[in-house]
């Protein structure tokens, strides 16, 4: 078995079917090295896992709630010869799942966030308007569906949601108009939440679709994508050795400034000051390698033209304990989605 390369080519028996954005950079990064032990919380097609495994004779722990991606991964894992382990889960969880895959540390984690190309290429996911299909947006296979989120929410809950999580000027008459078509009859597929959000939402000749901020508000919210985010920084900065590397892609303004803050904050000295001289201070957990986020150069947008609002962050775990508490003041004000179910 030969590793290096141009990625996993040779223990895979193959190119792979799918390059992530950024990968060359992340791969630097994380400092991949022999005997090491890393966590791809975000699997996907596997081009992060490949590349990582090509890059030493190292282990990785992969992680997906995609059960399509974990099925489509089991060549990887056959070829990989015991260093890849594969587990259909929530990357919130890295934490356990690298303990009960037998593993007490880890040498890096990265999160290569949002949508994958192959959950928005497959009409029955419900993903993309492009393409008719189910209103579903699940990146699971339990829970609730956007579709359930459009019918139950109360129009004040779908405004607040498609402003905050897409960014949508246009929100409050997007839930009017969602409010209004829904009495008439239930809104079940991509095309028809298309329609009504395009009735209102006009876009100009070169524009994107304008239902996408509203489907990509929808899609957070149904997969709770931040508090998982969120989650998920703070079990990396957990499972990490000292001198172990954390990255992360994103793709969406709401990701990168959570985990800008999250380094910030965890690379920052914390503690007492005149008003509050009793607060113990605390060591820094983690030193920020990107003082400025890094993007693909033009070569990798022309390619791939979704890398054109990717943002990739990195830093390096301390010696110093792991802080304690869940930042969830990273999370913006929107009500649980349990309580959006309900209609409040």
């Amino acid at each position: 078995m030969t590793v290096g390369g141009d990625g996993f080519a040779a223990v895979a028996g193959g190119p792979a079917p799918h390059i992530p954005v950024l990968s060359r950079q992340a791969i630097d990064f994380l400092k991949v090295k022999d005997g090491g032990v890393y966590i791809d919380a975000t699997f996907g097609a596997g081009g992060y896992t490949r590349a990582i495994l090509g890059a030493a004779d190292c282990k990785v722990v992969a992680i997906d709630r995609d059960r399509q991606a974990i099925a489509l991964g089991a060549d990887l894992v056959a070829a990989a010869n015991g260093r890849l382990t594969l587990v259909e889960e929530r990357f919130s969880n890295l934490e356990r799942i690298a303990h009960t895959a037998g593993f007490e540390a880890a040498d890096g984690v990265v999160l290569d966030l949002g949508v994958s190309s192959m959950q928005l290429d497959e009409p029955a996911r419900g993903f993309s308007f492009h393409n008719a299909g189910p209103l579903d947006m699940r990146m699971g296979a339990s829970g609730p569906s956007a579709a359930d989120v459009v019918a139950a929410a109360s129009e004040r809950d779908l405004a607040d949601i498609i402003f905050t999580l897409g960014e949508e000027r246009r929100s409050r008459a997007v839930a009017r108009a969602i409010v209004k078509a829904r009495e008439q009859t239930p809104i079940t597929t991509t095309a028809a939440l298309a329609d009504i959000v395009a009735s209102v939402v006009r876009a100009k000749l070169g524009d994107i679709h304008p239902a996408t901020r509203t489907f990509q508000a929808l899609r957070i919210f149904v997969n709770t994508e931040l508090g998982e985010l969120v989650d998920a920084l703070v079990a990396g900065e957990r499972i990490l050795k000292p001198g172990g590397r954390l990255v992360a892609v994103s793709f969406h303004s709401l990701e990168d400034r959570i985990v800008k803050s999250f380094l910030s904050e965890r690379a920052e000295t914390r503690g007492g000051s005149r008003h509050a001289p009793e607060v113990k201070r605390l060591a820094p957990s983690l030193r920020v390698l990107t003082k400025r986020p890094v993007t693909a150069d033009a070569e990798e947008v022309a390619r791939n033209p979704r890398a054109r609002s990717a943002k990739l962050r990195a830093a390096e775990r301390t010696d110093a304990p792991a802080h304690t508490g869940n930042p969830s003041d990273l999370l913006p004000g929107l009500p649980a989605l349990a309580d959006v179910l309900r209609g409040r």
